[in-house]
């Protein structure tokens, strides 16, 4: 009973006393290695980053446009589009094409008020008729056609036309599986690879105890910066983009991903929405690009000669 215990005292004392020693003899080894003179070299490495996307299949890329909401002080649509389509250029092998934003809010109530239509066309025009097509001799459609009515009913779905959350982007959705639409346009360009999604920027305020760095002189005189716990009013913005791969080939969403950033200010800071904006995507940016192209992880190691 008391043979063990003496034994792991021992031995925790043994890691501890070789450990200590190996820091005394690295110790030891930097120091003389810094009065001999060694020298030393930085050398900077690159570390690959592999894209999500196979878009090899694709030699042009269409940033067509987005369905954006919030603040109105920000045209989300135009502005996303252009800063895509300049990194782009820049960094992704891809052929950019120049092309008007596509106003996709327009385009999907125009879609809507053309799905709302239908139905009433087919009524008028069939819907008197016992034993047509598509009827079971009680006048509801059947099969094939009783999916197609339930389809068009979903599309039919109001769409609202001040986009202010995240609540009235949904009806949006459909939009970006109408497969026909986004054929269509591909073979408009060629059958590039179609990006495009939604953009919300809506403003945002926050109360609460933040730590805040304060200087301090002690009666010493020495200054000293320690962390302080304030309550603060903030204030900034928050922007949530959704992007959207489509194969313009066939008009298939390849590939989606969601973002969300955040930023805050002092109450008493004015600072412009657009400005808010473009810090908010430069920190969203580098994985967009890591969707369609290998992107490399920058450092660097030392090397001792």
């Amino acid at each position: 009973m008391t043979g063990p215990a003496p034994a792991r005292k021992k031995t925790s004392r043994s890691v501890g006393f070789t450990l200590y020693g190996a820091a005394v003899v690295l110790g030891a080894v930097a120091a003389l290695t810094t009065a001999c003179g060694t020298d030393f070299y930085e050398i900077p490495i690159e570390t690959p980053i592999q894209p999500k996307l196979d878009v090899s299949a694709f030699q042009r890329v269409l940033v067509a446009g987005f369905v954006a909401g919030g603040s109105e002080d920000v045209d989300a649509n135009q502005e996303t589009v252009r800063l895509l389509r300049s990194q782009l250029r820049t960094k992704s092998s891809l052929r950019v094409i120049d092309a008007d934003v596509m106003p996709l809010i327009d385009i999907a109530q125009d879609q809507n008020k053309a799905a709302n239509e239908e139905p009433t066309t087919a009524t008028n025009g069939n819907g008197a008729s016992n034993g047509s097509a598509g009827s079971n001799g009680s006048g509801a459609p059947s099969g094939d056609h009783a999916a197609a009515s339930q389809t068009i009913q979903g599309q039919a779905m109001p769409l609202p036309k001040s986009i202010k959350d995240e609540k009235d982007l949904e009806p949006y959705e459909r939009l970006f599986a109408n497969t026909a639409y986004w054929k269509k346009i591909g073979e408009e360009y060629q059958n590039p690879l179609i990006v495009t999604g939604t953009v919300l920027f809506t403003p945002h305020s926050r109360s609460g105890m933040v730590t805040r760095e304060q200087e301090m002189i002690d009666a010493y005189g020495r200054h000293r910066v320690v962390p302080v716990r304030t309550y603060m009013d903030r204030k900034g913005f928050i922007l949530r983009p959704k992007f959207v791969f489509i194969d313009g080939r066939t008009g298939a969403t390849m590939y989606s991903e969601s973002h969300r950033e955040e930023i805050l200010y002092n109450s008493q800071q004015n600072t412009p929405a657009l400005s808010s904006y473009f810090e908010l995507m430069d920190r969203i940016v580098p994985d967009f690009l890591s969707a369609l192209s290998s992107q490399k992880i920058r450092g660097t190691r030392v090397l001792l000669k």
